[in-house]
């Protein structure tokens, strides 16, 4: 046992997990209407692709020494091949094709609804709290996403049959990306104590290997060089580094609270879209970004602390020892400083103090 200075991270357990949800939510959101105009006349699946392709180029670039982050293991494939699927094929083939049907700050806010989905699977999956003021935000958030698709709706109104018809279905195709990317989020938790460079990586290149193979099948035009460039930049910051530090942030402060700081995405990318010239949306787009404004605002205005007990536990993560948990000793001299990574083990304790439902804080309640 030793005794550590209380540092910023353990006084506000959710600032460090927040502002890496944050710094997610803006690359991925600015992100989106890039790629509404960089994709245009490209297959989905080619848009995949390319975009997956430079995020895995990314996770090659930031992968960890074992010394600082724990490795994958073999017992991680099936979740990272789900992963890949959901999060790496589905989700941005499904966002692609929507973002060809609809307007891009539409389709932006209703990415919004993705909160929704992680928060409710984690939940189910990983018992993580949801007081009722949560169960506020999200029923504000779902308000919100209906009133997108009803702007949809007035906004095609005077258009013919089909124009409607294409409208209307480019916004659910979002809507499916959001719930693709939310079961993505939530079996991602589990390997969020893994290096984020290697999940980056194998996510990322499984996920591009599986769109191009479909795009070549389906003879999908190929983009030219500049649009192709495009991508794959927009790959690298909005879909890779987002990703990472979309990790770092479940890490720190657990899926469905990642998922609502990461809910503010949208309102970078329909201020983008807004900056690059959009003007469609009506009154309802108006209501709804406010109700979701409101949803997400509530969602981080939660507080939680009660007295909670730790059972004994041995495992391997990436940790410091000015956390209030990691007070074990090492076996080598001097002890390490800053973030690193190895098999420790936490004796039972219980005590009480400000938390969330990170790697250590997965009780019941």
């Amino acid at each position: 046992m030793h005794s550590h200075t209380p540092t910023p991270g353990s006084r506000w357990p959710a600032l460090r997990g927040g502002l890496n949800a944050l710094l997610a939510a803006l690359l991925f959101g600015a992100s989106t209407p890039l790629l509404q105009q960089l994709g245009t006349g490209l297959g989905s699946f080619s848009t995949a692709a390319l975009l997956y392709a430079g995020a895995a180029l990314v996770g090659g670039l930031l992968r960890q020494p074992l010394e600082r982050e724990a490795a994958l293991r073999r017992g991680d494939i099936p979740r990272l091949l789900l992963m890949a699927f959901f999060g790496a094929l589905l989700g941005p083939v499904a966002l692609a094709w929507g973002l060809q049907h609809t307007s891009g700050s539409a389709a932006a806010l209703m990415l919004t609804l993705e909160a929704v989905f992680t928060a409710l699977l984690a939940r189910a999956l990983y018992r993580e709290q949801l007081d009722r003021r949560v169960a506020a935000a999200l029923l504000l958030l779902t308000l919100g996403g209906v009133a997108l698709i009803w702007d949809r709706a007035q906004t095609q109104a005077a258009n013919h049959l089909q124009s409607q018809l294409q409208g209307l279905l480019g916004l659910l195709a979002v809507l499916a990306a959001t719930a693709a990317w939310g079961l993505d989020n939530t079996l991602s938790r589990a390997l969020a104590n893994r290096d984020p460079g290697q999940v980056v990586l194998y996510k990322s290149a499984l996920g591009a290997n599986a769109s191009a193979v479909l795009a070549w099948c389906l003879s999908e035009p190929l983009p030219g060089l500049w649009p192709a460039l495009g991508l794959l930049a927009v790959g690298a910051t909005g879909y890779g580094l987002s990703l990472r530090c979309y990790l770092l942030a479940q890490r720190a402060f657990g899926a469905a609270r990642t998922a609502s700081v990461f809910a503010f995405a949208p309102f970078f990318g329909a201020g983008l879209a807004y900056a690059l010239g959009e003007r469609d949306g009506g009154l309802w787009l108006l209501l709804g970004g406010l109700l979701m404004i409101l949803g997400l605002l509530l969602h981080l205005a939660e507080s939680h602390a009660h007295e909670h007990s730790h059972e004994a536990v041995e495992h391997e993560h990436a940790h410091r020892h000015d956390d209030g948990h990691h007070d074990h000793d090492h076996q080598r001299s001097p002890m390490p400083q800053g973030l690193h990574s190895h098999r420790h083990r936490h004796s039972p304790i219980t005590h009480a103090h400000a938390h969330v439902p990170d790697e250590h804080h997965s009780h019941s309640h």
